[in-house]
């Protein structure tokens, strides 16, 4: 079957340029040509994508120099080749110094097939290098921002749960009707909206506190898609081809859910006049030799879910940068710019992949592998609220944030507990070796100075084996230790958490106890 091949012909005669095509056809090209023997045809010619352009050296009024220069100004990739008349030793080695590949004596082609052939293999070979530098470039800066927006986050948080903390304090304080407590409810409202982005770059940044499980993957996606309803709109027609034969996941169904609602948001986005998107499921095998292309690429065997819309698509600025928290090409005030972020950052904390193809105006399709886990797949169950109760239990809680550890005391106490606080591991530690028959439950910060909640949890359990705890955390930095920590019953609660979904952990851990 013939090469297809775009060739820009500079030539004033019609006669060479019908010879050199002719060449080309003989030589197993395709060939779709246009002519030009001027910079203003030349300019106008090169709008267009070119696989390689072929030129004269000397016309009249203009010149093959004129032709490469003005190529290298608008293409620096697109292979050029001189096929003139003698044109002297001198005047050919100016000539590749200049930036030619490449020049054949007029009469002389045999070697012209070998050298477009080389040109084009090595015009891959550098295309496809530079793609690998700036996906490795790119996945450098997602890493970077992942550091910084995972410390903000955690600092944020604690700030964030401070001042939910006390807003649900003095609302609970105050009577119906009361216009302050009306303002409260306000602060608690904008201040779960704040936790709601913090939670977002955590994701970004691979933070979360996953629960993985073996999970059904079409079972969640079709729970998920019935969940949208309204929310996508009557324009827009979600067809689902789920692979019958789909074995689980290993993935946190809440967040593998927030993967879904994010693509399925950002589909409808990109067809404001509706459209259709399409899901996808199968399984599939990473090979190594698809890793050398795509160093975010990892071999093994996944769980893979495609996801298509028919929307307006992606140029490849967008695409470079469309993953970056923040980002958006949406007007001001029309979205936060992380759903995409936190799709990324979630699929890579799963040791999963993430790939993306995208064309302006022909729509874009992502495809998301996920690691296979084994047996049957399922989803976990969403906890209805259970009523808040109190106790009178003995609770040690260790946070080094002043304000977390005053409003958890003002909640639990309100509940009958008697709390004991600490503001740093060693100090939990030596308040518990003087208390340890006492204390029920411990209540852990995992990141604090000198000694972590883990640490100190370790060297309390050596005083006292059956110590029940609670880690709270705002951005993990011991997320593995702590995935290890929940295997073994221990429950996690992420920050800021308010005064309901507090008690109900203290009691329910207290009750399992």
């Amino acid at each position: 079957m013939d090469t297809p091949l775009r060739a820009l012909i500079v030539e004033d005669s019609e006669d060479d340029a019908a010879l050199v095509v002719r060449e080309l056809s003989q030589g197993g090209f395709k060939v779709m040509h246009q002519r030009v023997d001027s910079g203003p045809s030349l300019t106008a010619a090169l709008e267009s994508e070119w696989d390689i352009v072929i030129s004269d050296y000397s016309m009249p009024g203009f010149s093959g120099a004129e032709a490469l220069k003005l190529l290298r100004a608008k293409n620096a990739e697109t292979p050029f080749l001189y096929v003139s008349g003698t044109i002297g030793e001198e005047n050919a080695v100016a000539a590749l110094k200049s930036g030619a590949q490449d020049y054949l004596i007029k009469g002389k082609l045999t070697r012209l097939i070998p050298a477009i052939e080389r040109e084009l293999r090595d015009t891959q070979a550098r295309r496809e290098r530079k793609r690998l530098e700036v996906q490795v470039h790119q996945l450098q800066r997602f890493e970077a921002i992942g550091r910084l927006a995972g410390g903000i986050a955690h600092d944020f948080n604690n700030v964030i749960g401070a001042v939910l903390g006390w807003a649900e304090i003095g609302y609970q304080e105050l009577p119906d009707g009361h216009k302050t407590r009306e303002r409260l409810m306000k602060i608690q409202q904008q201040a779960r909206r704040a936790s709601g982005l913090t939670r977002q770059l955590l994701a970004f940044a691979r933070r979360q506190v996953l629960q993985p499980e073996n999970l059904d993957v079409n079972a969640l996606i079709k729970e998920t898609v019935s969940l949208l309803g309204k929310i996508i709109g009557e324009q827009i027609h979600i067809e689902m081809h789920l692979d019958p034969n789909l074995t689980p996941a290993w993935a946190d169904s809440t967040q593998i859910e927030q993967v879904i609602m994010n693509l399925c948001l950002n589909a409808r986005d990109a067809m404001p006049k509706g459209g259709r998107i399409t899901i996808r499921t199968q399984m599939a095998e990473v090979t190594p030799g698809e890793c050398a292309s795509r160093p975010y690429f990892r071999p093994g065997n996944y769980v893979e879910m495609i996801m298509a819309d028919q929307g307006t698509g992606m140029d490849e600025n967008t695409l470079e940068h469309v993953f970056e928290p923040f980002f958006t090409t949406k007007e001001v005030g029309k979205g936060t710019g992380l759903g995409l972020a936190t799709v990324y950052g979630i699929v890579k904390q799963h040791g999963g992949i993430i790939d993306l193809d995208s064309k302006l105006g022909e729509g874009t399709e992502f495809r998301i592998y996920l690691p296979r886990g084994s047996g049957v797949g399922h989803i976990a169950e969403k906890k209805a609220d259970a009523p808040v109760k109190g106790g009178t239990e003995t609770i040690l809680v260790a946070d080094d944030h002043d304000g977390v550890r005053e409003t958890a005391r003002e909640m639990l106490m309100s509940l009958g507990y008697r709390v004991l606080l600490a503001s740093s591991g060693p100090e939990a530690v030596e308040t518990f070796r003087g208390q340890s028959d006492a204390i029920h439950l411990v209540v852990l910060d995992v990141v604090m100075p000198t000694m972590t909640g883990l640490d100190a949890f370790e060297e309390m359990r050596a005083l006292k084996p059956n110590l029940r705890a609670i880690f709270t955390t705002g951005y993990s930095a011991e997320a593995d230790a702590l995935q290890i920590a929940t295997r073994k019953g221990v429950s996690v609660l992420q920050k800021p958490y308010g005064s309901k979904d507090f008690a109900r952990t203290i009691r329910s851990v207290l009750d399992e106890a």
